[in-house]
């Protein structure tokens, strides 16, 4: 099968051939470059209408030079997401394309196509994708027929977040690789263990932020500070945020692949922390060369002969685009069974594994952040978990700037300490916490529980930590990382139970709305990541919430969910 893909979301005119006996991918792309700033959708939506018969044609005129007129059997088109105006150009050229051709129509979702050439290129089975891109910057993975946002930017994606740094200093588009060369030449030139700029890192679970970011490199800029430091602290913060999420999400989902996608993931540096990260992780990664990061049709068409081969067209009359149109409204119907990230090799060889703050099982569990040791008390004398203790340390994350990696293992280890005893006095169920070590990021605390909520999602359990999460916000604390691996359950098999939360790492005190809106959508977001039915669940933990807690919070809720890319 030979399929004609053509790409044109944002910026990048582009058309190609994928011939799928062979495995061979012709692209050809004109890409839409300003002067200066960032995309001006109109001027856009002009480059399109100019460049998408330009490069079709040059493709098929060599796909018919090599194969003869029948050289295409059918077309596949970027439906979204992304700018209107381009997206509707895209699809008119494909209509008629198909239509003139007579084959069939193909509407290809961008974001999974990213997904997906990473799968193609590695082979990999199940893995998670991580897409950097300029508007976006996601977690997506496989879970019961569908992609899912695993973890998202609330805010800015990651390449406009440089961009809008590079435009205050006043350098052309695109920014990211004045950004690379300028931190290049910063990093050969500075004592390695030097101070980097101090700039926010803002990780709510696996959702991040990057507004305050540009904002404080700006200002920094506007303070003399040297611009090829801030552009070093500005990789090195940005970049460890979405490999910290990333290893989240592995630790979450139990997978052991990650791909990696869009414009931003050209960058070395980021492809060397992920690269680090899998590799303390025993996990694969893999990135494809740059023809496949960039926004470019050889994916949609390698995609969209997946979807044909399925059978998984459109007609005419339903090809419609969608600017919002979300990576988990794409049936997957191309993946043979129903793998899914959730029960990938790393799980099934894994079994049990636990998050960074688990205190289960007999043996070193190895999460996104920390070892966690079980320990039986001198005397030896536990009974089940009475008297068990867990001991916790946050390992060096090489991956990390090291005076980054330093500071966020003291301060998380100091704010756990803290967090989780101001909670329980609040009423919260939450270890005892024992001895802290600072200067070794270690905590021993009480061993809690049985097993992971992951492991036992029901409305019950939920509602109990929607109770929970309503207290602990009462008392102007967030959790910051409540997720279905953060909360441990003992008994309640036709009796009593307990629902205890873990992990306060991330947690800080505030005592406003938005912050416990936050909380709340980072504990939905990992039911939604690995429950197959996540309906029940979470009506019943925002029943329990509002049981205990204050309505406003739901009401922000709403809100939130409608700022991300993808919800």
């Amino acid at each position: 099968m030979r399929v004609l893909g053509i790409e044109g979301t944002a910026w990048c005119a582009s058309a190609a051939l994928y011939d799928a006996e062979t495995d061979s991918v012709l692209i050809e792309s004109d890409p839409y470059e300003p002067d200066s700033g960032g995309i001006h959708p109109r001027e856009a939506a002009e480059h399109m209408s100019e460049a998408v018969p330009e490069v079709v044609d040059a493709v098929l005129t060599a796909a018919e030079e090599a194969h003869g007129p029948d050289a295409v059997d059918a077309v596949a088109f970027s439906k979204g997401p992304g700018l209107g105006p381009c997206l509707r150009t895209v699809g008119t050229a494909a209509r008629a394309l198909a239509g003139t051709l007579d084959v069939p129509l193909v509407g290809v979702n961008h974001m999974v196509a990213h997904l997906e050439i990473g799968r193609h290129r590695s082979g990999f089975e199940n893995p998670v994708c991580l897409n950097a891109s300029g508007a976006n910057a996601h977690l997506l993975g496989h879970h019961d027929g569908r992609y899912r946002v695993l973890g998202e930017t609330m805010d800015a994606g990651v390449g406009n977040a440089i961009d809008k740094f590079t435009r205050h200093v006043g350098w052309d588009h695109p920014g990211g690789p004045k950004v690379e060369a300028a931190a290049a030449e910063a990093a050969a030139e500075r004592d390695p263990d030097a101070d980097l700029v101090d700039l926010p890192y803002v990780v709510k679970g696996m959702d991040f932020s990057f507004s305050g970011i540009s904002s404080a490199a700006n200002h920094a800029y506007d303070d003399g500070v040297p611009v090829g430091e801030i552009c070093l602290s500005l990789q090195e913060h940005a970049f460890a945020m979405l490999t910290e999420v990333s290893e989240r999400a592995l630790s979450l989902t139990g997978a052991d692949e990650l791909v990696l996608g869009g414009g931003v993931a050209q960058n070395d540096r980021l492809r060397e922390m992920l690269g680090t990260m899998c590799a303390a992780r025993g996990a694969d990664f893999h990135a494809p060369e740059p023809r496949f990061l960039r926004d470019n049709a050889g994916m949609i068409a390698v995609l969209g002969a997946k979807m044909a081969a399925a059978g998984d067209t459109v007609s005419i009359p339903d090809s419609a685009i969608d600017p919002d149109f979300r990576p988990d409204q794409v049936p997957v119907t191309w993946r043979e069974g129903d793998a899914s990230v959730a029960r990938g090799r790393g799980d099934r060889e894994r079994e049990g594994e636990r998050s960074a703050g688990d205190s289960g099982g007999d043996a070193d569990r190895r999460g996104a952040e920390a070892t966690v040791e079980i320990a039986a008390p001198d005397d030896g004398n536990a009974i089940g978990n009475e008297g068990r203790r867990v001991i916790k340390r946050r390992i060096p994350k090489r991956y990390r700037h090291p005076e980054l990696d330093r500071a966020l293992r003291r301060d998380r280890t100091v704010a756990e300490a803290r967090l989780t005893s101001e909670a329980r006095r609040a009423g919260v169920p939450t270890p005892l916490v024992y001895d802290v070590d600072v200067p070794a990021a270690t905590l021993t605390l009480q061993h809690v529980g049985d097993r992971d909520l992951a492991a036992a999602l029901d409305e019950r359990w939920t509602a109990a930590v929607g109770r929970h999460l309503a207290r602990l916000h009462g008392a102007g604390i967030v959790h910051g990382d409540p997720t279905t691996r953060n909360v441990r359950i003992e008994g309640g098999e036709g009796g009593d139970g307990r629902a205890t939360l873990i992990d306060f790492g991330l947690a800080y005190h505030t005592g406003h709305v938005e912050d416990h809106a936050m909380d709340l959508h980072v504990f939905e977001g990992s039911v939604r990541a690995t429950a197959s039915d996540p309906d029940p669940p979470i009506e019943a933990f925002e029943a329990g919430y509002a049981e205990a807690g204050d309505g406003e919070v739901l009401d922000r809720l709403r809100e939130v969910e409608g700022r991300g890319r993808y919800r």
